[in-house]
C-alpha cells in the first residue's frame, strides 16, 4: 500500500539526504569509521604476521622474536577489542539518534499533514512507516553500515597483503572483482525492489491489525471474527512471500559469489604450488605462501559477509526511500498573516463550493452562500450525505474550498491556522479522546487552565456528577479514546472541553447523539448558556433540537434548498415541514412497542 502521490526517488538522491541526516554526528561516525578501518587493517595484520611468524619462528627459531610474540599477539586483540568499541558503539550511537531524529520529523510531519492526506491513506501505513520503515533505516545505518566499512576494510587490507607477498598471485584474483560486482549490482536492484513491496505488506498487515483492534467490539457483535482472522492470514502470507523473494535472492547469491572466489583460489593454489619460481618469477619462502592462502581464505569471508549484509541495506534504502516520499507531502497551506486581535464571531460564506478527491469532480457542496452575525445560531439540517458536516469542516480549514469563507470581514485563508482554528470549538458526533487522564482530556489544548476552571467546565457540562464516582476523579485515566467511560460520559467530556476553550464560534455536529433523555435535557441547558455567548453552527438530524436557532438552513445534494426559522419553513411546507413530519412518524411509531415492552 503506497500512497498515490509517492513517487520514486533515485538511489542516489537517497544517499544524498541520508548523509545530511548523519552531518551533525559526523565526528562520531568518524570515530565509528576509524574504528572499523583500524580492525580491518588488524585483521590483515594478523594474516601478514603468518609470514615472519613461519620463517623466524618455526623455520629459522630466532629467539628473540619467538620472545616478542606473546606481547605482539595480546598488543593485536588489544587493538582490536579498541576497535571494535569504537565501530560497533558509535556506529550504533550514529544510527539510533538518526532513527530519532527521523521518528521526530515525521511525526512532526504528520501533524501538518492536510486531513484529505488521511483520506486516502490508512492510519496503520503511516504507523509503519514510523516503526517499521525507520527500523529498517536503523539496522542499515548502524548493524548493516558496521559490517559493510569494517568488511571493506578488511578485504582492502587482506588485497595489500597478497600484493606485498605477490602481485601475480594477487591479480588472478582480482580479475574475478568485476564479475561479483556485476552479481552484486543485479542483486542490490532486486532487493531494492522486493524490499519496498516488503514494507507496503507491513503496512498492510498492520492496517488489518489496527482495524481489528477498534473495531473489535462490532467484530464480535457481528460474527466477523472469521473473516478479520483470513484478512489477516492473507496479509501475513503476503508479507511472508516478499520476505522469502528476498531470502531466496539472497541465499543464491552469496553461494555464487563464493563459487567465484574459490574458482580463483584454486587456481592460484595449483600454480603457485606447480612450480613457484617459474609461475611467480621469484622465489616464496613457505610463510610468504603460508600467509597468502590465508589471505586468500580470509577474504572469502568479507565477501560473503557483505553479500549477505546487502540485504539490510537494501531494506534501509527502500525504507529511507519511503521515508523521504512521505516528507516530501505536502503539509497544509499556512501563509496567512493576518491575526484579528478580538473576534466578534461574524460569519460569512460567498460562493462557497467543494469536491472530495474520491468523488471525481462531483461537488459536494455547490455555490454556498450565507452570513451569520455575531451570537446568532444557525442550525444546519438536510438528509445523509447532503453536505452539512463539510460545511464545518471548511470553516476551520480541515479542506481547501472554492470560494470566500469569512470571519469579522477576513477571509480564513489570510489568517494564520493556528490563529483561526483558536476562535472555533468543535463538538462533533465522533468523540476523540485520549488515553490520559479526565483533566487533561478536558484541558487538552490549554496548558494554562487552572483546577478551577477545569472543575467550571466539567461541572457546566454536567460532567462532574459521573467523574466524582471515577477511581481518582479528575486524575482518573480513561483509556484508548475512553474506552472506560460510556458514550454519554465521552460525549459530556467533549463538551466541557469545548466549553474550557471559551472560543467565539461554536461548531456543533451531533453534540447530544450519544446522550439519554435526562442527560440530553441537562446539557442542553449548559449548551443554551455557551450559545448565547458565541456564534454557533449547529448540525443536526434531530430537529426537535433546533427549533430555537436563529435560522435553519436546509441543504440539499449540496445547495441550500430552504432557510429561514423554524416556523416559516414549517409554514412553507417545503423539505424542512417533510424532514420533520417524517421524524415525529418514526417516534410515534415506536410509542407503542415501548408501551409493550414496559407492561
Amino acid at each position: 500500500m503506497t500512497s498515490p502521490h509517492t513517487s520514486p526517488i533515485s538511489g542516489k538522491v537517497v544517499y544524498r539526504r541520508l548523509l545530511s541526516y548523519v552531518w551533525p554526528y559526523r565526528y562520531a561516525f568518524m570515530l565509528a569509521i576509524l574504528g572499523n578501518i583500524l580492525y580491518g587493517v588488524i585483521d590483515a595484520g594478523i594474516t601478514k604476521l603468518l609470514q615472519p611468524l613461519l620463517n623466524q619462528g618455526f623455520v629459522d627459531h630466532d629467539v628473540t622474536f619467538i620472545h616478542w610474540i606473546p606481547f605482539v599477539v595480546i598488543g593485536i586483540f588489544i587493538l582490536r577489542g579498541v576497535a571494535t568499541f569504537l565501530s560497533t558503539f558509535f556506529m550504533g550511537w550514529v544510527g539510533r539518534n538518526v532513527v530519532m531524529n527521523f521518528r521526530q520529523e515525521m511525526f512532526a510531519h504528520m501533524m501538518r499533514l492536510p486531513t484529505s492526506y488521511y483520506d486516502h491513506t490508512s492510519s496503520g501505513e503511516i504507523l509503519s512507516k514510523i516503526i517499521y520503515n525507520v527500523e529498517q533505516v536503523a539496522d542499515a545505518s548502524s548493524d548493516a553500515l558496521t559490517v559493510l566499512v569494517r568488511e571493506s576494510c578488511t578485504a582492502i587490507g587482506l588485497i595489500v597483503v597478497m600484493l606485498s607477498i605477490s602481485w601475480r598471485l594477487t591479480l588472478l584474483f582480482i580479475i574475478t572483482v568485476p564479475l561479483m560486482a556485476i552479481i552484486m549490482s543485479g542483486v542490490s536492484k532486486r532487493m531494492r525492489a522486493v524490499s519496498a513491496r516488503i514494507q507496503a505488506s507491513m503496512g498492510n498487515v498492520t492496517h488489518v491489525a489496527e482495524e481489528a483492534i477498534e473495531g473489535q467490539k462490532v467484530i464480535k457483535a457481528f460474527g466477523g471474527q472469521a473473516y478479520e482472522t483470513e484478512q489477516f492470514k492473507q496479509a501475513t502470507q503476503n508479507n511472508r512471500r516478499q520476505e522469502m523473494k528476498l531470502i531466496a535472492t539472497s541465499a543464491t547469491s552469496i553461494p555464487m559469489i563464493q563459487v567465484i572466489g574459490s574458482v580463483a583460489l584454486a587456481i592460484t593454489v595449483y600454480l603457485a604450488t606447480l612450480n613457484p619460481e617459474h609461475v611467480l618469477r621469484t622465489a616464496i619462502t613457505p610463510g610468504a605462501f603460508a600467509a597468502m592462502m590465508a589471505a586468500m581464505i580470509m577474504l572469502l569471508k568479507p565477501i560473503k559477509q557483505l553479500t549477505k549484509v546487502n540485504s539490510n541495506i537494501q531494506k534501509g534504502i527502500a525504507g529511507a526511500a519511503s521515508i523521504f516520499a512521505f516528507l516530501d507531502e505536502k503539509p497544509e497551506v499556512d501563509t496567512g498573516t493576518q491575526i484579528i486581535p478580538s473576534v466578534q464571531g461574524n460569519m460569512a460564506f460567498r460562493q462557497v463550493s467543494f469536491s472530495y478527491a474520491a468523488s471525481e469532480g462531483q461537488k459536494t457542496l455547490s455555490n454556498i452562500s450565507f452570513e451569520v452575525k455575531a451570537g446568532e445560531t444557525i442550525a444546519i439540517v438536510g438528509r445523509s450525505g447532503a453536505g452539512k458536516s463539510t460545511i464545518a469542516s471548511l470553516l476551520p480549514r480541515f479542506y481547501e474550498a472554492q470560494g470566500e469563507i469569512l470571519i469579522d470581514g477576513v477571509n480564513v485563508k489570510t489568517m494564520p491556522l493556528s490563529h483561526l482554528r483558536k476562535q472555533i470549538a468543535v463538538v462533533s458526533q465522533q468523540v476523540t479522546l485520549f488515553n490520559d487522564t479526565v483533566a487533561r482530556n478536558i484541558a487538552y489544548g490549554q496548558d494554562d487552565a487552572t483546577r478551577e476552571q477545569i472543575i467550571a467546565a466539567a461541572e457546566s457540562a454536567y460532567a462532574m456528577d459521573f467523574i466524582e464516582g471515577l477511581p481518582e476523579g479528575l486524575d482518573t485515566l480513561i483509556g484508548d479514546n475512553g474506552v472506560r467511560l460510556s458514550g454519554g460520559q465521552r460525549q459530556r467530556i467533549a463538551i466541557a472541553r469545548a466549553i474550557l476553550k471559551k472560543a467565539p464560534i461554536l461548531v456543533l455536529d451531533e453534540a447530544t447523539s450519544a446522550l439519554d433523555t435526562e442527560s440530553e435535557r441537562h446539557i442542553q441547558a449548559a449548551l443554551d448558556k455557551l450559545m448565547a455567548s458565541c456564534t454557533t453552527l449547529v448540525i443536526a438530524h434531530r430537529l426537535s433540537t433546533i427549533e430555537n436557532a436563529n435560522r435553519i438552513m436546509v441543504i440539499d445534494q449540496g445547495r441550500i434548498a430552504e432557510m429561514g426559522t423554524h416556523e416559516a419553513l414549517m409554514a412553507k411546507k417545503g423539505l424542512y415541514a417533510n424532514l420533520r413530519l417524517m421524524q415525529y412518524n418514526q417516534v410515534t411509531a415506536t410509542i407503542p412497542e415501548l408501551e409493550l415492552e414496559t407492561n
